[in-house]
């Protein structure tokens, strides 16, 4: 398997291009990906807008994900651009969360359990021919949806409330129009607000800065979805 150019870095891991119709994503750390590719493939199974997923098998390195490659701009990219308004962009959001929520929990015996995304933002959504597509499952987990659709609130409210942030009056904005297409689908109780910024707190990628802005984060998103 021949490695072509950098496509993208994250905070753990990068991608890089096969060819035409692959790419590999390799975590930094060697992070074992294999619960990641049982997820997704799970969820493609049930209809879920998940990238396609390459073989894996034993000679697999353990923090390689071999995936389709998406062409699209992300959704950030696509509101950077002004081609996608913050009304549109908070409706789709908050309809990913919840076509992502009918699926049931895959290991969870709890009735009530659904897979979550965890990090489910607007740069995590690939906008492609056949559709925006959701990547990036490293932290997907199985539990309440009402701790999913809490956690993109906070992810977006943490760039709102951050002065620094050139961002910041466009979070803000995206965030109004989500709060109530969230809440339209099922409650943000404080608890989970509050679960959401203790998982963001122990996010070992969060930055000191990042960590001092969930609380005020998590206050505002406590306001705009009472």
């Amino acid at each position: 398997m021949r490695i072509g150019e950098l496509l993208g870095a994250g905070r753990s891991a990068d991608v890089y291009a096969l060819d035409e119709k692959w790419v590999l994503r390799r975590y930094r750390d060697g992070m074992d990906a294999t619960p990641e590719w049982m997820v997704m493939a799970y969820l493609a199974a049930h209809g879920c807008p998940v990238p396609r997923l390459g073989p894996r098998d034993a000679k697999t390195p353990p923090g390689d994900l071999l995936l389709e490659r998406l062409d699209g701009p992300t959704m950030l990219d696509a509101l950077m651009a002004e081609e996608l308004s913050a009304d549109e962009a908070g409706a789709l959001l908050a309809g990913l969360l919840a076509e992502l929520h009918t699926v049931p929990a895959r290991v969870s015996p709890h009735p009530g359990d659904r897979i979550l995304h965890l990090d489910l933002h607007p740069g995590n959504v690939m906008l492609t021919d056949r559709g925006p597509v959701v990547i990036d499952w490293s932290n997907a987990a199985e539990g309440a949806p009402a701790l999913d659709r809490a956690m993109s609130a906070l992810i977006l409210a943490q760039i709102a409330v951050d002065p620094a942030s050139p961002l910041s009056g466009r979070a803000r904005i995206l965030l109004g129009a989500l709060a109530p297409q969230l809440t339209a689908s099922g409650p943000v109780p404080a608890p989970h607000v509050a679960e959401a910024a203790r998982h963001r707190t122990a996010n070992p990628t969060m930055t000191p800065h990042e960590r001092a802005l969930i609380e005020p984060a998590a206050a505002l998103v406590r306001e705009l979805t009472s």
